[in-house]
């Protein structure tokens, strides 16, 4: 009686595991660093929940992650909301370019095509733009890009370190020229290899080889620890990139309380916020789960 007992809660319990596996949350994110830190805060903040989860962060690149969610391998990872545009073909359409209406359009578009639910995104907007260092940003009285342009065309000393996608994409630094009117010889260029945002920033922060202005993206961790100053947008060139966690309704429905965590654990997610997050796993080399964990903590998510 007692072996039968014995073998009954021995089954019992694998069925309890394997209901709990199928029931769990798959949490995926980006490879890089800051996917990387937003996967492990949507991570914790799910098992702070009491919610079942499966740590698949740090997958790979967007169109692996992005293919990951839609087929149901995955349930859950951080997206940014200009990355709608491009999974739709709506690059040119202005709503992305306004946050309110950037996140709204992508989670209609999401909603009607993929059943997939925008949650709420933080406020930080992480796009490409351009970054100067300090002491010229004073000289020249660079503020925003029309100052930028300004001091281009008056034949001002500016040499520029980009990726070779930043400088020949039409989203980037050629967008930038038409809109504000300036262009850059090939010889006040730098291009390096890949698209290494922190080699570009090192090369304007130290003056290598002259440089002294940066491809940057706006939450990156080496802006928080160079002080290279980056140059507002006041057109809109660039389409606003809010991360928000992005999940599948079914998903959502199953587990509503997801809702109201991740959206809180977003929500204090500034610009300068993610900078220094960034720069604590980009410059100092700290594990992105620990940092995480430290900025939950500080918002009272964790104990």
């Amino acid at each position: 009686m007692r072996r039968r007992l014995g073998l009954l809660l021995v089954v019992l319990a694998a069925f309890a595991f394997a209901v709990q596996a199928q029931d769990a949350v798959r949490v995926g994110s980006k490879a890089d660093n800051e996917g990387a830190l937003l996967g492990q805060i949507v991570l914790q903040v799910l098992k702070h929940a009491g919610i079942p989860v499966v740590d698949r962060t740090q997958l790979g690149p967007t169109s692996i992650v992005r293919r990951a969610l839609i087929n149901g391998d995955l349930d859950v990872y951080p997206e940014y909301t200009g990355n709608a545009a491009f999974f739709f073909h709506r690059e040119s359409d202005p709503a992305f370019r306004d946050a309110g209406k950037a996140w709204a359009l992508a989670a209609s578009l999401d909603a009607s095509a993929n059943q997939l639910v925008w949650l709420r995104p933080a406020p930080a907007d992480n796009h490409w733009a351009i970054g100067v260092r300090p002491d010229v940003a004073r000289q020249q009285r660079l503020r925003t890009l029309d100052d930028f342009s300004r001091w281009a065309r008056a034949g001002g000393d500016v040499y520029l370190a980009g990726s070779a996608e930043f400088v020949e994409s039409d989203a980037a630094l050629p967008a930038f020229q038409s809109a504000y009117g300036f262009a850059l010889r090939g010889d006040q260029l730098l291009v390096l290899a890949g698209g290494d945002t922190s080699a570009t920033i090192k090369a304007a922060a130290e003056g290598t080889s002259g440089v002294n202005a940066s491809m940057v993206y706006s939450t990156d961790g080496a802006l928080a620890v160079t002080g290279l100053v980056v140059l507002d947008d006041p057109k809109h060139v660039e389409m606003v990139y809010q991360p928000a966690a992005v999940v599948r309704d079914a998903v959502l429905r199953r587990y509503p309380r997801m809702r109201g965590s991740l959206e809180a654990a977003f929500r204090p997610l500034t610009v300068d916020v993610l900078r220094r997050l960034n720069a604590r796993t980009q410059i100092d080399g700290e594990d992105a789960s620990v940092v995480a964990a430290d900025y939950l903590r500080k918002q009272g998510m964790l104990p």
